[in-house]
């Protein structure tokens, strides 16, 4: 799998596919390997790239106390751009999506269609800004293994099965701890962004599992009406769908890209 340097940091990334290029942003505490099946299914039609973020995964470790949406959403933007890539189908899921919210509020005219997965584009509540330092807190005095052992049980359904939870622990756990701390305030710095989708003209798909307790249909919803776009709720599934039912959530996606190729 390639590596390629940018912003003085190593980036890891999966490709598999020909053009035009799909970008997948993995969400928090993750990596790529959660769009496995996406790459897998999609590749007949694009040329999917799913990067490891600054930090995450293997690409090299991060000495920022911050890992802000911004900072990745650059460091993106600069893999695309050493890449010779001008334009893309910008998927996101949970922190991805705020990746790619900022990514599309700063550089607009590198998407061609946006995706939002299991993902919301308002600030966090004072309550979850709280929540936030508290996990980071509890991560800086006990490990990751706390944190996988919370979060395991609100990604995913209860009927998600024991090789999904055991995938999911394995991402978590294989994440450095300080890069969990550092985008957790991140996160929590992060702006209100829903102005950003009103204002964008290009298709937006809207997509959330029925079950999602992080990322809520609400929220979904709240998303699909300001940039005028298609929610899609996956049924029996939590906050990652595309996991969790990965046939349904492509069959999204190729309707959305059908939709921007045909602009």
């Amino acid at each position: 799998m390639p590596h390629i340097t940018v912003n003085d940091h190593e980036f890891f990334y999966r490709e598999l596919g020909s053009d035009p290029v799909a970008l997948f942003i993995h969400g928090f505490p993750l990596d790529s390997t959660m769009w496995l099946e996406q790459i897998q299914i999609l590749s007949d039609s694009r040329r999917c790239i799913a990067p490891d973020l600054r930090g995450f995964g293997r690409s090299s470790p991060s000495t920022r106390s911050v890992l802000s949406m911004e900072d990745h959403a650059d460091d993106l933007v600069a893999v695309l751009d050493a890449l010779g890539i001008d334009t893309v189908d910008l998927v996101g899921l949970s922190m991805g999506g705020y990746v790619a919210l900022a990514l599309a509020e700063h550089h607009p005219e590198r998407l061609r269609t946006l995706a939002l997965v299991d993902t919301k584009s308002t600030e966090d509540s004072a309550d979850a800004k709280a929540g936030r330092d508290a996990a980071a807190e509890r991560v800086a005095a006990e490990g990751r293994s706390g944190l996988a052992a919370d979060m395991i049980g609100v990604l995913v359904s209860d009927s998600a099965s024991t090789w999904t939870r055991s995938r999911l622990r394995t991402m978590i756990e294989s994440t450095h701890a300080e890069s969990i701390v550092a985008a957790l305030k991140g996160m929590k710095q992060r702006p209100d962004r829903t102005a950003v989708l009103s204002n964008l003209s290009i298709p937006v798909a809207v997509i959330v599992g029925e079950h999602d307790v992080l990322s809520p249909i609400a929220e979904a919803n709240h998303m699909a009406v300001a940039a005028g776009g298609a929610l899609t709720v996956v049924a029996g599934v939590g906050h990652m769908s595309p996991i969790e039912d990965p046939p349904s959530v492509a069959e999204t996606l190729r309707t959305l890209w059908s939709e921007g190729s045909s602009d």
